[in-house]
Order: structure tokens, then sequence, then C-alpha cells
């Protein structure tokens, strides 16, 4: 448990007896594929991070429509707002595939933060951040065409699965499907699916049937600009 909160980002900079603390009032959860570990407008009393499998974060618009804002895998902690206020939820998380979790309750942090003000400061240094690798994506994908952004996307999802422990050898299979794609990057599913097939062409990718395999990831750099 220790070992798998020192990877996440947001706790990257605790010591680990603060991990340790941390450890401590966590809960082990499962989820099944499709299953929603909270959904948009739910109070936020919790905050999670992915131990295996993978999640993703929709957020509904009002004609039935959804959009993808991240995909969340091993090491990667979301529903962060709970461990400093019970507001509600902004988007819906759900399991892609089976998921395992370890869920903390908001409470049980802030008293934590409370008891121990070094973890307070550390987890505001390692939010900021955060925000600030935010803003410089958001930023920089504004000046980006959308083969650049679909690029750009597809090449962190590869870097993800890659830290994951996937073989590029045999082809880095990417858990995210032309919708997820589309919406991270900020373009139509058309758009994103003619480049795709361009990619496809040239050999970097392969597409079947709800999955997608990258064989060349830094051949993806050539289409960044």
């Amino acid at each position: 448990m220790v070992e798998l909160l020192g990877r996440v980002p947001v706790f990257s900079t605790l010591e680990p007896e603060d991990l340790r603390r941390i450890a401590e009032l966590a809960v082990p959860r499962r989820f099944d594929p499709g299953q929603a570990v909270f959904r948009e407008g739910d109070s936020s009393d919790t905050c999670y991070v992915v131990s295996s499998g993978h999640a993703r974060a929709v957020r509904g618009h009002g004609d039935g429509r959804t959009i993808t804002l991240a995909v969340f895998g091993p090491g990667d902690f979301f529903g962060e707002l709970a461990l400093f206020e019970d507001e509600l939820r902004s988007a819906t998380v759900e399991a892609i595939e089976e998921m395992t979790a370890v869920a903390v309750l908001g409470p049980d942090m802030r008293r934590l933060m409370n008891e121990h003000s070094q973890i307070a400061t550390r987890l505001v240094i390692a939010l900021g951040r955060r925000l600030r690798e935010t803003n410089e994506r958001l930023s920089r994908q504004s000046f980006q065409t959308v083969q650049s952004r679909v690029a750009t996307v597809l090449g962190e999802l590869t870097t993800q699965a890659l830290a994951e422990g996937a073989s590029p050898e045999k082809g880095v299979q990417v858990v995210a499907t032309q919708s997820d794609l589309a919406q991270l990057a900020g373009s139509s599913r058309e758009s994103a699916s003619r480049f795709l097939a361009v990619l496809e062409r040239a050999g970097v990718i392969s597409q079947g049937r709800g999955r997608l395999v990258v064989h060349d990831p830094e051949a993806l750099q050539a289409y960044v600009f």
C-alpha cells in the first residue's frame, strides 16, 4: 500500500512515514467493467488510487451526450477534491475493465492533515504542480492542429501503457476508444478517425474491434508540431 501511494504524483512529495499514515486509512475496492466508481452530482467524500485496471472520467451533457475528460491507470489518483471539502462530483468515473483501487475518506484525510501540517503543505504543492501541468497542456492544445492533438494524446496514453509494463516489441495496446481519443484531443470523432486511418496506413498503429495497438511510438512524434 505504501509503495502504491508513493507512485501517485499528488503524494510524491510525502515522506515514508506520512505515506504509512495514509495507508492505514485506505480501504481496498473492486469495480467491474462499466461500473461507476461515483457519478456526476454525487457527494465527494472519498478519493481513490488505482491499483490495477483502468477507469475514465466522463461528463454528461443535457442532450444525453458524454465527453471523456481523462483516463486513469495504475498509480493514478482521482477524486482529490474530497481531501479538502465535501463538494458535489463534477464528473462520473467508471471502470473501463475490471479495476481495483484503494479508497481514502476525505474526513479521515482532513483529520490527518490537521494533526500533521506537513502533509497538507506537501499535498498543496503537489496539487499546484498538477494544476500547472494541466494548464500547460490546455494551452499547448489550443495552438495544435487536430492531427497534432490526437498524436499527442495517443503518445501520452502509449507512454502510460509502457510505464504499466506493456512490451513495445509486441505493440502497445492503448486502453481508449476512438471516441475517447477524439474527446481527449478536443476534436470530432470523424476527424480523429480519419487521422487514425492515416496512422494505420503508415504502419504506426493497427485497429480492430475496440482495440488500438501502437507499433511505432516514436513515429507519433513526427505528427506533433
